[in-house]
């Protein structure tokens, strides 16, 4: 019965916001519909919708883009969770929120400080300055924001500093050099051809690749961390023999 509960919930979570989100893209041009056809109103919704992104770019950056990170960072959980098996309505809402709320608070307006200081650090129009980037972005941001990722989730999920630093410790290495399949081709793009200010949406729409790695990855850690710990108690109480009376 709790289970039949919580995969409506979870469809209805999805259904809200699917619906949500497919009625603001198509309805961007509503005060204007007056004799269009539905052809138009598809025709017109992308360039519009596109223009309106462009506005909130200009009026509020931060907002925009935590916005656009706290999406992708759920919709990517929710692939993650997916992937590793479980059926498409029995996700685990807790570690999607956790993992949205780490991107909308963090992720969105980190980079968009990041790519600015990143611009100002490489000011220069020479055929070096990419791959420069490139690095850069591949070393010191990809090492600063695994540890950020990992260590919010890590207080998200209640977990001892000493667990947390120990997840960190054991992921650092695999997950930066996973990065170098997937980020050194795609910032190729990010940093060769997309507008700083656009940056973060192709970014993120990359992301919703690299944050089912990442999810998979830390939940992977915990779970398998949980389950030793009984595991090793019941080990040592063997080892200690059973209690003098």
């Amino acid at each position: 019965m709790d289970r039949l509960i919580d995969r409506t919930i979870n469809a209805m979570i999805v259904l809200a916001a699917g619906s949500y989100a497919i009625t603001k893209l198509l309805t961007i041009d509503h005060d204007y519909w007056h004799g269009w056809t539905f052809y138009e109103i598809l025709r017109y919704a992308p360039q519009h919708n596109w223009s309106a992104y462009g506005e909130a770019l200009k009026t509020n950056p931060v907002l925009a883009k935590m916005m656009i990170s706290g999406v992708v960072y759920s919709v990517g959980d929710w692939i993650a969770q997916c992937f590793e098996g479980k059926p498409l309505f029995e996700f685990d809402r807790a570690r999607m929120f956790r993992s949205g709320l780490v991107g909308f608070t963090l992720h969105g307006s980190l980079s968009h400080y990041y790519y600015q200081f990143c611009e100002e650090l490489f000011p220069f129009q020479d055929w070096w300055v990419v791959p420069a980037k490139v690095a850069f972005d591949q070393t010191a941001w990809a090492a600063v924001w695994n540890s950020i990722y990992y260590t919010a989730l890590g207080f998200l999920r209640l977990e001892s500093p000493a667990n947390i630093f120990s997840e960190l410790k054991a992921t650092f290495w695999p997950m930066l050099t996973a990065g170098w399949k997937l980020w050194p081709f795609a910032h190729l793009i990010t940093y060769g051809v997309i507008p700083v200010e656009q940056r973060l949406l192709w970014v993120d729409c990359v992301e919703l690749i690299w944050v089912t790695i990442l999810s998979t990855y830390s939940n992977e850690k915990s779970e398998a961390r949980i389950s030793e710990t009984p595991a090793e108690a019941g080990s040592s109480s063997l080892l200690k023999g059973p209690p003098e009376e």
